[in-house]
């Protein structure tokens, strides 16, 4: 029997901690609450969760200082549950260490899906040489790591460097929003120009070689105003 993953939330509000709580519980995960970030912040430490819900309007300290505080000694998966709906504050969640981002209202569906790819991702982060390390699959694309090579309906399409890149910073983080200025900045350097234009103008040409209806996307999907998301890696 597998064992059940453990999860802590961290929320103020009641009634959403009552509600989310109650759908962890019936999907079958073990869950802890913490009111406030003190309370969270030494249930983290001590519990070694498996992913953390973390609300970003917490009474005594800001999230984003929770995540700061968090990413400072663990690299466990962070998913921001928040009714701040301003794509400056998605951003700095995300550049602060957070996973992924959901906006209140949601959807359970929506939640659960989210927290599975959380996941996901953190355990195949620690096995080495796991198959998701290797390759990304997903419907007809494969990106082989090893080979270096992408291939799409059965064949091997050409990529220029920076394309490859792109694609492969996105694709071994499948499912995590990465932002403009981190994308910039691993595939540029630290001090390349934050104008987003060059990153615009090559992920056109990406998706023009990668999908069938570039306006349909199948495999990389837009975070207006934050960045990209690429599906999630189908290699179990």
């Amino acid at each position: 029997m597998t064992p059940k993953n453990q999860l802590l939330l961290i929320e103020d509000e009641r009634n959403i901690c009552n509600f989310i709580m109650t759908t962890l519980k019936s999907n079958d995960y073990k869950v802890t609450d913490a009111p406030n970030a003190k309370t969270g912040l030494s249930l983290a430490a001590s519990q070694c969760p498996d992913l953390i819900l973390l609300d970003l309007g917490l009474p005594d300290m800001d999230g984003i200082e929770v995540i700061r505080q968090i990413r400072g000694w663990s690299n466990v998966p962070i998913l921001v549950i928040s009714a701040r709906t301003q794509e400056k504050e998605k951003v700095s969640a995300l550049d602060a260490g957070a996973d992924d981002y959901i906006t209140k209202p949601f959807g359970t569906s929506e939640l659960m899906a989210r927290i599975r790819s959380a996941l996901r991702r953190s355990s195949s982060g620690s096995n080495q040489l796991s198959p998701a390390q290797l390759q990304y699959t997903a419907g007809d694309l494969i990106i082989d790591y090893e080979k270096h090579i992408i291939m799409i309906h059965g064949e091997i399409v050409h990529f220029t460097q920076i394309e490859y890149k792109i694609l492969t910073f996105l694709s071994q983080n499948a499912g995590r929003v990465i932002t403009y200025d981190s994308l910039i900045s691993h595939v540029w350097g630290p001090f390349a120009d934050s104008n987003n234009r060059i990153l615009r103008v090559n992920m056109a040409n990406i998706r023009r070689k990668l999908e069938n209806n570039p306006a349909d996307p199948q495999y990389i999907f837009t975070e207006i105003g934050i960045g990209y998301r690429m599906r999630d890696n189908e290699i179990p």
